[in-house]
């Protein structure tokens, strides 16, 4: 099974970069990157709400939380052990 980065990474380069194997590293920042817009993140919300089997609720979503391919593993870690 491919951990939540490698899946995320994936996901966003499928759905957000069209295919570019565009690098960037765990812990770079979604935003500043530009990487994704709010349209986005609420589409990476349901991603992983779906792949997950996690519920994502309004106030969990931050940048703490969603703006890296590294704040998503922890926080993805964190509910499933929840």
């Amino acid at each position: 099974m491919q951990d939540v980065k490698t899946t995320v990474r994936q996901y966003i380069q499928d759905n957000f970069l069209m295919g570019d194997a565009a690098d960037y590293a765990d812990d770079a920042s979604f935003m500043d990157a530009q990487l994704l817009d709010s349209t986005g993140f609420l589409e990476l919300v349901h991603f992983l709400e779906d792949t997950y089997a996690i519920k994502v609720e309004d106030d969990e979503m931050m940048p703490d939380n969603l703006d890296s391919l590294e704040a998503i593993a922890r926080f993805v870690d964190r509910k499933r052990a929840a």
